[in-house]
C-alpha cells in the first residue's frame, strides 16, 4: 500500500468527540480536552519519515456518506471480505468484525464510523519508529494498542480512540544455519540452526524461508499468523507435542519498552521481561520488533486424513465420540499429533446428502518417518473398537507421505474464511479430563459442540511437557506442561442493520461463548485456557490464561509500565481500566 508523505489535511472520518475528558483519569479522545494538537501529529510523522495514517475504516468505501466512497472499490473490498490476506495487509481492518464493534462494514445497509477503529496508525518498519510512537503515547495520554496481522481472537488489534503501532512490514529476516550467540553472553553459543525475524513475519513466509535451509520453525497452521503475537502467547502447533511450544524455542528478543527504551531480552540481561514476553501475551509489556527462535531440522512427514461419523439420531453417537478422544493422550506419548474436529448434527459432507450426521473428522501427523505402519495400526486399533463397540458407525481413513513439513503444510494450511462476527471459548485437557470420566466427557462434548463443532486438537504431548526453554523457564500457563488437547468452540455470526436484533446476537453470543466455557471448566477445572484462542469474557481470566505465574508476570507489569502505556483485555495489570460504553478508556 502506498504511504503518504504527508498527513492529509482532513480526517477520513469524523471521530465522535467525547465531553469532560479533563483530567488524566481517561485516555484523551479527539475533541477532547488533552487530545494532542495537530502540529504535535504532524511532529510525530517527522519524526517517524511521514509513516503516520490516518485510515478510513476498509468498509467506508461501500458508503456514499463516506469521503472514501467508491462503487468500484466497494465491489473489491466486498469481494475480498472473507480473505485474511486482505484485512492482514491493511492498516486498520482485523479479521473478525465484531472486534471493532461492526462499526464500518461494506454493506451500504449498515451504519459507518470509525469508532470501532483507531484514529491514527504508526506504519512502523524500525525499532525507531516503534520508539517514537510508544513515546509520543505516553507523553500525550493517548491509547496505544499493536496491530500485527489482524489475526487477534480476542479483540487486542483494534480500539477506538488510539494510536496503533502496525508492525506488519517489520520483516527483516536473518537466517542462522549452524548456531547462534545471545546478545551479550559470554561464551554462550547454542548449536542447531536459527532464525532472527521482525515480528510481522507471518507463518507462510516463515516456512517458505527456513525450508531453503531445510528447516522449519515451530509455528501455526494459518497463513497470516505473525510472530509478535503468537510467540508472546505461547504458540501451539502440530509440531508442539513432538518439540515443545513455539515460545519454548526463543532464544532472544528485542522489544520496545513502556518507557521507550529499545531492549534486547535473552538468558543474559532482562531476564524478567524475557520470561514475562515468552508466554504473558502481547501488547502489554513492550512491543516486539524482533524475535530470535530455534530451528528444528524438517522432519518427513507421515499424514493420515481420517473421518468416523453415524446418524445424528444414534443416540450412542457421543459414547463412542468420548471414547475415541480419550485415546488422544496415548496418541500424543505415541508422537502422533493433529488437528480432529467433533462435528454435532450437522448436513452430511460425505455423501453430500441432505441427511444429517455426528462424529469426527481431522489431520493426523507422525513426523521422522516414511513408515505409515504406526500411523495405521493406531488408528486401525481405534477403527476395530468403534466397530466392535457401536453399530452404525462408518469411517475411513488414507494415509500421504510428504518429504518434509513445507510439504504437508502447503497441502494442510488452515483456510478458515475471515470477515465475519466470531466469539471462541476453549479449554485445555489433561489426561485425567480426557480418561478418568467418559461419562463426563461425553456431557462435555456434546454440549461443547453444540454450535455444529468443536475442535480437540492434539497441540501439545512430550515435547511440551519435557520442554527446555533458555533462560530455565518462561511465563506460560505451567498447565501446558501437562496438556494434551486443545478443545476450542466458536459463534459466528453476522452483522444486521437491525439494532434489537444485532443487540440480542451479540448477547447470546457472549451467553453461548459462557455456557461453553462453564462447560469445559466443569469437566477439567484445574487447567485453565490458551489465552491467544478464548474467550474475551473468561471470567477469572488470570488464573485460567496464566496460573501461578500471574502473581510475577503483575509485578513485572508494575515495574515496567507503572502508568499502563499499554494496555489491553484480558491482558496482565489491565483491571485498574475499563472501556466506557462511549469508547473511552478510563480509571476504574
Amino acid at each position: 500500500m502506498g504511504i503518504p508523505s504527508s498527513l492529509p489535511s482532513h480526517p477520513h472520518l469524523h471521530h465522535r468527540s467525547v465531553s469532560n475528558q479533563t483530567v488524566p483519569s481517561c485516555r484523551a479522545v479527539p475533541g477532547g480536552k488533552g487530545w494532542p494538537s495537530a502540529d504535535l501529529w504532524s511532529a510525530l510523522n517527522k519524526t517517524i519519515d511521514g509513516r503516520l495514517l490516518q485510515p478510513a475504516p476498509p468498509g467506508a468505501v461501500c458508503h456514499p456518506s463516506q469521503p472514501t466512497y467508491s462503487a468500484a472499490e466497494c465491489t473489491a473490498v466486498q469481494g475480498n471480505w472473507t480473505d485474511e490476506f486482505f484485512h492482514s495487509d491493511n492498516p486498520v481492518s482485523v479479521e473478525w468484525n465484531n472486534w471493532t464493534n461492526d462499526t464500518c462494514l461494506p454493506d451500504p445497509t449498515l451504519s459507518c464510523s470509525g469508532e470501532g477503529y483507531p484514529v491514527y496508525v504508526v506504519n512502523a518498519t524500525t525499532p525507531q519508529h516503534v520508539q517514537a510512537a510508544v513515546n509520543f503515547a505516553r507523553s500525550n495520554n493517548v491509547r496505544l494498542i499493536v496491530k500485527n496481522s489482524g489475526h487477534d481472537y480476542v479483540g487486542r488489534s483494534s480500539a477506538p480512540y488510539a494510536l496503533s503501532i502496525w508492525v506488519h512490514y517489520m520483516k527483516n529476516t536473518t537466517l542462522h544455519p549452524t548456531s547462534f550467540s545471545p546478545t551479550n553472553c559470554k561464551n554462550v553459543t547454542i548449536t542447531g540452526a536459527a532464525l532472527a525475524a521482525g515480528a510481522g513475519i507471518q507463518m507462510l513466509d516463515a516456512y517458505a524461508l527456513t525450508h531453503t535451509i531445510n528447516h522449519t520453525v515451530i509455528g501455526g497452521n494459518g497463513r497470516t499468523v505473525a510472530l509478535g503475537g503468537f510467540i508472546t502467547g505461547a504458540g501451539h502447533s502440530i509440531l508442539a507435542p513432538q518439540y515443545g511450544l513455539a515460545t519454548d524455542s526463543v532464544l532472544e528478543m528485542e522489544i520496545v519498552s513502556p518507557a521507550g527504551e529499545i531492549l534486547t531480552l535473552n538468558e543474559c540481561q532482562n531476564t524478567d521481561l524475557f520470561w514475562a514476553m515468552r508466554g504473558g501475551g502481547g501488547s502489554t509489556f513492550g512491543v516486539l520488533t524482533s524475535v530470535t527462535m530455534k530451528l528444528i531440522p524438517s522432519p518427513p512427514i507421515m499424514g493420515m486424513t481420517f473421518w468416523i461419523g453415524t446418524g445424528a439420531d444414534n443416540t450412542q453417537a457421543f459414547d463412542m465420540l468420548a471414547w475415541v478422544v480419550s485415546q488422544f493422550p496415548d496418541l500424543a506419548d505415541a508422537g502422533i499429533s493433529g488437528y480432529p474436529i467433533v462435528f454435532n448434527t450437522v448436513k452430511n459432507f460425505i455423501d453430500g446428502s441432505n441427511t444429517m450426521i455426528k462424529g469426527i473428522i481431522g489431520k493426523l501427523i507422525l513426523p521422522n518417518t516414511n513408515n505409515a505402519s504406526m500411523l495405521v495400526d493406531r488408528m486401525q486399533n481405534i477403527f476395530d473398537h468403534v466397530n466392535a463397540t457401536w453399530p452404525a458407525m462408518f469411517g475411513h481413513y488414507n494415509t500421504t507421505y510428504y518429504p518434509d513439513f513445507q510439504a504437508w503444510y502447503a497441502e494442510n494450511y488452515d483456510p478458515s474464511p475471515t470477515g465475519h462476527e466470531n466469539l471462541m471459548s476453549s479449554r485445555l485437557l489433561d489426561r485425567p479430563a480426557l480418561t478418568s470420566d467418559l461419562s463426563a466427557l461425553k456431557l462435555a462434548l456434546a454440549k461443547f459442540s453444540a454450535a455444529g463443532q468443536c475442535t480437540v486438537y492434539i497441540v501439545s504431548g512430550p515435547g511440551v511437557h519435557n520442554a527446555q526453554p533458555r533462560g530455565g523457564s518462561n511465563s506460560v500457563l505451567p498447565v501446558w506442561r501437562r496438556t494434551y488437547v486443545h478443545a476450542t468452540a466458536s459463534i459466528a455470526y453476522m452483522a444486521t442493520s437491525n439494532v434489537t436484533i444485532e443487540d440480542t446476537m451479540n448477547h447470546d453470543a457472549k451467553e453461548l461463548t459462557a455456557f461453553f466455557s462453564a462447560t469445559m471448566r466443569d469437566l477439567a477445572p484445574n487447567t485453565g485456557a490458551y489465552m491467544n484462542e478464548a474467550s474475551k469474557y473468561e471470567t477469572d481470566w488470570q488464573t485460567t490464561f496464566w496460573g501461578d505465574n500471574y502473581a510475577r508476570l503483575l509485578a513485572i507489569k508494575r515495574k515496567v509500565d507503572p502508568t499502563d502505556v499499554f494496555w489491553c483485555t484480558p491482558c496482565v495489570g489491565s483491571e485498574r481500566w475499563a472501556q466506557e460504553d462511549d469508547g473511552s478508556l478510563c480509571r476504574v
